[in-house]
């Protein structure tokens, strides 16, 4: 559904939300394929320690409009172009219904959901002028259907799955690759404090690799690990009185 990339060197990609996690480790494979990156995230420090000289660190914060649109324009002033970017940057709240809380509902959409259009705003007129190149978000299988504790993360997710299958009937006939990126649990930061099972946990590096390998392979729905992912997508299928009870049982929530 999208043109394999068959060699990194020489191809300039830009990471959004790069400082730990998923985003570092794609930066730190990519980089070792030849590919020349340039990491964004709120921290300066956290960048250039990844970096050391070997990408461009540029700080942002993806919910402030005005950051997103100067680190572009400084990865303009430094490259002749930029052929992919990946959206990594989000972040994750655990809430429930009687815990509901509506600033912090508005800080995980801005950051999640918001802040993505950010990122689209300043990256679809370069992509679509050169006619070329490539744009990722990723979401997670959370957005795949409702799921106890992501009373809010879940939405923003499901958000993102919509928005990149809008995205793909506007910019492949265009000549510009779409990826769709799902991953199952990943052991960053962000599920460091989940008190629930995590089945098929994978390591950051692990799912970096399994990132790059889809785009290598031309996919639009790149998820992971296949097994759990597949397994939420079959169940989604599934009428919601079954649904409901077999993720209740699962989750044991």
């Amino acid at each position: 559904m999208n043109p394999v990339v068959g060699s990194w060197a020489g191809k300039y990609v830009w990471i959004i939300g790069a400082s730990t996690g998923i985003g570092a480790a794609t930066a730190n494979e990519l980089q070792s394929k030849g590919a020349q990156v340039a990491i964004s995230a709120r921290r300066q420090a956290a960048l250039e320690e990844l970096s050391q000289s070997r990408m461009l660190p540029l700080a942002l914060d993806v919910t402030d409009h005005a950051s997103v649109l100067a680190a572009r324009d400084a990865i303009l002033a430094a490259w002749p172009r930029i052929d992919l970017v990946l959206l990594v940057a989000g972040g994750y709240n655990e809430m429930r219904a009687d815990s509901f809380d509506l600033a912090a509902a508005n800080r995980l959409i801005d950051l999640n959901l918001r802040g993505v259009f950010n990122c689209l705003d300043a990256v679809l007129p370069m992509l679509l002028k050169r006619g070329s190149g490539g744009i990722g978000i990723v979401g997670s299988v959370a957005g795949y259907g409702g799921l106890p504790k992501a009373l809010v993360y879940g939405p923003t997710k499901a958000a993102l799955i919509n928005l990149t299958e809008s995205l793909y009937f506007d910019l492949r006939p265009k000549g510009i690759a779409v990826y769709q990126i799902n991953p199952g649990f990943v052991d960053t930061p962000l599920t460091k404090g989940n008190d629930f099972p995590m089945p098929e946990l994978m390591t950051a590096p692990d799912a970096a690799h399994q990132l790059i390998r889809g785009m290598e392979r031309g996919e639009f729905h790149i998820h992971f690990p296949r097994k759990f992912t597949n397994s939420l997508r079959l169940a989604r299928l599934l009428p919601y009185r079954l649904y409901f009870w077999l993720i209740a049982k699962v989750t044991r929530l």
